[in-house]
């Protein structure tokens, strides 16, 4: 079966290496959709301010840093892919401890998104697959969709 033109997988050669056998975004017509974005940075094991105990359980994060970098990475991935951060249309966010970090979360979003307001969903959850404390999974409008 030959891939649809307008089904396109894009990887980024500036946001962290996926986890698994998926790309870091994949054109579908002027959709651009990501997949899940934590915090890592590339070519890294360190999660940016996460401290881990010997059989690898967090002990500590810095919430706040780890939204910066996510933020980071899902830019890296939209321009490598040809969209920008002002393109994104919704935004999925998926937190490990909403209690305590839901208000930061909150706080850092209405900064990055003063001027662009995609639509948003959070949601709490157990865990994911590495120990980070968010991710995000967004949906961008790309080329002569804008």
């Amino acid at each position: 079966m030959q891939p649809d033109e307008t089904s396109t997988a894009h990887n980024s050669s500036r946001a962290p290496e996926p986890v698994g056998l998926y790309p870091h975004a994949r054109r579908a017509g002027n959709l651009l959709f990501l997949s899940g974005v934590g915090p890592r940075q590339r070519g890294q094991k360190a999660i940016p301010g996460v401290e881990l105990s010997e059989d690898n359980e967090i002990v500590r994060y810095d919430f706040e840093s780890q939204c910066h970098a996510v933020f980071q990475n899902v830019r890296y991935i939209l321009e490598e892919a040809g969209s920008r951060w002002e393109d994104l249309v919704d935004v999925t966010v998926f937190l490990t401890n909403m209690k305590d970090d839901f208000a930061t979360y909150n706080r850092l979003y209405a900064e990055y998104f003063q001027s662009n307001q995609p639509c948003r969903t959070t949601v709490e959850i157990n865990c994911l697959p590495t120990p980070i404390a968010i991710e995000l999974k967004c949906i961008a409008v790309i080329g002569e969709g804008r």
